[in-house]
């Protein structure tokens, strides 16, 4: 239960950041495409910081070294590409039905909410095993 709780806690930090960088984003940039911009940027942010919560918090995985901790991190973001294109899809999704910036984080959190559900699956399963820890 304690996992679950901090799992919980680590997915929101990672929306909050995610959500902040994209509106600091379309502040900063508002030429064309700011919108898929902002998402990037709000996804790789919120990308970063959850995989460092996750790695040393949730699965306690210490990397034997820089080569190493690349490697997980590019398993991390395999296996997050399924669950990313779910978030985006509930945030574009959102954006096209209510046009309304509010909304569209609104999308954001529940894409980002189910995302984090599967990927903390995937995560034990297939990135942060046993059988490979340093």
């Amino acid at each position: 239960m304690k996992i679950a709780v901090q799992y919980t806690i680590f997915a929101a930090i990672a929306t909050l950041m995610n959500i902040m960088a994209q509106d600091i984003s379309t502040r900063i940039y508002t030429q064309d495409y700011s919108l898929i911009v902002s998402v990037f940027v709000g996804t790789a942010t919120g990308l970063i910081i959850k995989y460092l919560l996750d790695k040393k918090f949730i699965f306690k995985y210490q990397a034997r070294n820089f080569l190493h901790d690349t490697h997980m991190f590019s398993l991390y973001v395999l296996m997050g590409t399924v669950t990313t294109l779910i978030f985006w899809g509930f945030e574009f999704t959102f954006d096209f039905i209510f046009q309304n910036k509010m909304m569209r984080y609104t999308g954001a959190i529940i894409g980002l909410a189910i995302g984090y559900f599967i990927k903390y699956r995937l995560d034990k399963r297939f990135v942060f095993v046993k059988a490979y820890p340093a």
